[in-house]
């Protein structure tokens, strides 16, 4: 049939190419949508189909002023983009689901994602070498991290070669954000002919870093970006849109970071949770375009779904450096349109900051932080305070490291890592933390042996230019050589710190800290005996492990000695903004990207080398600890009423993915250390959640295992829970298991904002197997909301003004939900509870989502 929308087909180079020109609808509302919904339009008009794209979500989109927030409209991304750790699920269930055609008669190769997929091995990398030559340290972390994940990777080979539309980067390229910023993202896309925006979702949390490359993208969970693989579109509320304005000039002093966190807060304090943002004004030219990935990399610690910079100047300069070719895409005329709200923000304003030491949100000005982490000392323990008394505040703690003795006192940094997170894609804050390490080795300075330093790359290309431009020798001698390439430190993926220095703060109750280069340093997540974590630029990072203290006042104290005497403070040694910029020109240049694609199409030796099964269906290995089928499509069931149900967990605000499904190491005690025990592995080849994500039975046991996590049916911190019945405190997993044997369905009781933090499949995907039913919380974050949706798991929310203390819940009461053949949004549902809740009677309403 004839496309609803053939009269807006253009073309180009004498009709060798197609698109549609949504100006030729002729439509006045066209010229006053914002730039990112114009993407959205033009997907819409695109893949308009009858079907999951209907001519009434044209209209709808055409409407955006009367229908923001409103509307309920389809997007369908051109590509998506996978990393390991949440692509591995996707593509076992891929393969699952070819047994289960097979198994009907149905040819299993007809099963293959419908849209382009792009998954890349980085999150399995983890340091277990680190202080050797920059080569010896990248090779044998690499073939530890070859040798461990070899079954992982075997089947990443066979999804390469069987599935269509499937692309594997191999692993020792780089991170997925960086790989998508450098090698994947387009202006535009080309295929079959026609010409359209480049646009992503992907499963990674820093997929929105492409909007600073003005291609619209943000991040979804496993189970949505499993649906868009296969042909369905995302279904989004038509986003209010708010509109940036930057204005003034940058502070030469401030980094690309500074003013990244400068916005950050503002945007934040702005309250533009779940909307769109996109930038314009006279501002946005002085940004370059790592800057503005790196501002958009942020979206998640305001909330925004994406940060849009529409094609300018400078995007075009950056792509033609940095492709072999570039179709113009041109977005005409950028003059400001019509925003649900304006926000200004002066970038003049912008001081160095660094931000924690618990949340990312904390932030504090690098000449405050000597007096606020004394004040974090005294304060209550919370979201930033410790309660160290007073006598014990002054305490210092013998450490003997290498034959030489060290004191540790509170606020000791013990972890200083530049990581392959947001600031490595930033060329700029990279050079001037190599230049900063220069000017300190030439004065002398060191960094304490007891730290543990480190450097991991997002990709190659940072190493090149570091390389290039002189200053990775002096890094490496302070300690931050390339250990590999891949998330690390921010992860948990860390080598452990020295036995010595893990005995001095135990010793001393010592609040000891890390400071790292990423955008996560969640309590607990980098190594449970460091509780101070700060997010800091590259050169922070560097002078802080130079330092060996965040309780410095940079102004007034000196950060060392010369071996001559003299005292060597920061601004001794931090290189102006002008010579980091002069550095990043000759290095960064487009031989660095053709270098990355290099790499890319030629692969490393041991990937090249693997074998793995040639066969249409996959060929399970059921010993496998790693692969293992899973049981979604064997136990496909209708709804099923919620009765008698017993809350599994009673949990309070700011539950966080980290807290559903822990990413990190797998603890000895954990009930996925016991199953793995129970397959005769020892507690070293446990490897990691992340690493295990492609096996049920791991991750089932692995749902709410947090040492962090807060269940109010316990009263301590712990991955525990009451089996109600019995009165026994057991492991979550075993509790959840009896209930199942004994046909009790499951819900959770929670407070606000359930379900924030990284996006990650196993948070829904768990309880479902653990036998949750539904969640009651006081409010969610959307994209966990979606991701229950998906798994069959009901999402209500408290009536406003009510919660579970409001309504004398104790947790242990039975709950039944009454559930219609039907749920709508917002929809009223009765929740009847009974049983051991003496200070309650009657049901409670609650709303589903």
């Amino acid at each position: 049939a004839e496309h609803p929308f053939h009269h807006l087909i253009d073309t180009l180079k004498d009709g060798r190419i197609k698109f549609f020109n949504p100006q030729k609808l002729n439509d006045p509302r066209y010229d006053k949508l914002p730039f990112s919904i114009r993407v959205l339009l033009e997907a819409a008009i695109r893949n308009c189909d009858g079907f999951y794209t209907k001519m009434e979500d044209v209209q709808k989109i055409l409407a955006w002023q009367e229908q923001q927030d409103k509307a309920e409209v389809p997007f369908s991304p051109a590509r998506v983009i996978l990393q390991d750790f949440t692509g591995i699920p996707a593509m076992v269930d891929l393969a699952a689901m070819r047994d289960a055609v097979a198994k009907h008669g149905v040819d299993p190769a007809l099963i293959n994602p419908k849209c382009p997929t792009d998954l890349i091995v980085d999150h399995s990398f983890q340091i277990d070498f680190s202080k050797w030559s920059v080569t010896e340290t990248a090779l044998k972390n690499q073939e530890m991290e070859l040798f461990r994940n070899k079954e992982r990777l075997q089947f990443y080979k066979w999804c390469s070669k069987a599935f269509k539309n499937v692309n594997v980067v191999p692993p020792d390229v780089g991170a997925v954000h960086q790989v998508n910023l450098e090698y994947l993202s387009r202006v535009v896309q080309v295929s079959d002919g026609w010409i359209y925006p480049d646009s992503v979702v992907g499963t990674d949390s820093h997929t929105t870093m492409v909007n600073g490359l003005s291609i619209l993208g943000w991040g979804v969970g496993g189970i949505e970006s499993e649906a868009v693989m296969l042909g369905q579109p995302v279904s989004l509320t038509l986003p209010q849109v708010v509109g940036c304005k930057l204005v003034g000039s940058i502070n030469p002093l401030s980094t690309s970071i500074d003013i990244v966190l400068g916005i950050t807060k503002h945007l934040r304090q702005a309250g533009v949770s779940g909307k769109f943002v996109e930038f314009f004004g006279p501002g946005v030219s002085q940004l370059s375009v790592p800057d503005r990935t790196t501002i958009a990399n942020m979206c998640p610690e305001y909330n925004a779904t994406v940060s849009f910079f529409p094609v300018d100047a400078v995007a075009l300069k950056h792509f033609k450096k940095t492709s072999e070719s570039l179709q113009h895409c041109g977005s005409g005329q950028l003059k400001p349109l019509v925003f649900v709200q304006v926000i200004e923000i002066n970038l003049s304003s912008m001081v160095p900051y660094i931000s924690g030491p618990k949340r990312p949100q904390d932030r504090v000005a690098v000449s405050r932080m000597k007096e606020d982490f004394q004040s974090c000392l005294d304060e209550k323990v919370g979201f930033k305070g410790f309660h160290i008394s007073k006598e014990k505040q002054k305490i210092q703690v013998p450490l003997l490291h290498c034959g030489q003795e060290y004191r540790l006192a509170h606020g000791a940094v013990v972890i200083a890592a530049v990581i392959s997170c947001t600031n490595n894609c930033n060329p700029s804050v990279m050079l001037t933390a190599g230049l900063l390490a220069k000017k300190a080795v030439e004065a002398g300075l060191v960094v304490r042996p007891y730290i543990q330093t480190s450097l991991a790359p997002g990709s190659g290309m940072v190493t090149h230019y570091l390389s290039t431009s002189g200053v990775l020798p002096y890094l490496k001698q302070l300690g931050f050589e390339v250990i590999g390439y891949g998330c690390a430190t921010c992860v948990g993926n860390m080598a452990p710190l020295p036995e010595a220095v893990v005995d001095a703060i135990r010793k001393g109750d010592l609040v000891a800290c890390g400071v790292l280069s990423g955008n996560r340093h969640f309590e607990g997540r980098l190594c449970d005996c460091v509780r101070a974590n700060y997010l800091a630029p590259p050169p922070l990072v560097v002078a802080y492990a130079i330092a060996g203290t965040v309780g410095i006042d940079f102004e007034k104290e000196p950060l060392g000695l010369t071996p001559g005497g003299e005292e060597v403070y920061l601004r001794d040694i931090w290189p102006s903004r002008e010579e980091v910029q002069q550095t990043e020109e000759d290095t960064v240049i487009s031989s660095i990207f053709k270098d990355l694609k290099r790499r890319m199409e030629v692969g490393n030796t041991f990937w090249n080398n693997l074998e793995c099964p040639d066969s249409v269906v996959f060929s399970w290995d059921f010993k496998s600890t790693y692969i293992h089928p899973p049981p979604f499509f064997s136990r496909l069931v209708g709804p099923l009423p919620i009765e008698n149900a017993h809350a599994l967990l009673f949990l309070g605000d700011k539950v966080t993915t980290d807290h559903i499904s822990p990413a990190g190491s797998i603890a000895r005690a954990s009930a996925a250390a016991k199953y793995l025990l129970s397959k005769r592995l020892t507690p070293r080849q446990f490897n990691s959640y992340g690493a295990r994500r492609g096996n049920d039975a791991v991750m089932t046991r692995g749902t709410f295992a947090s040492i962090k996590l807060q269940n109010r049916l316990i009263g301590k911190p712990g991955p525990k829970t009451l089996h109600i019945p019995s009165g026994q405190t057991m492991d979550v997993f075993e509790a959840a298991d009896r209930y199942q044997r004994d046909g009790v369905p499951l819900i959770i009781l929670a407070g606000r904002d359930y379900g924030s933090g990284s996006s990650r499949d196993w948070v829904a995907k768990g309880p479902y197997l653990l036998g949750v039913r539904a969640v009651i919380a006081e409010s969610f974050e959307n994209l966990h909301k979606n991701q229950l949706v998906g798994m069959g798991i009901l999402p209500l929310q408290f009536i406003s003004g009510q919660n579970a203390d409001s309504l004398d819940l104790s947790g242990k009461e039975r709950f039944t939900i009454l559930v219609p053949e039907s749920v709508g949004l917002r929809q009223q549902l009765t929740v009847k509870v009974g049983g051991s809740a003496p200070n309650h009677s009657g049901p409670f309403t609650s709303e589903a989502f």
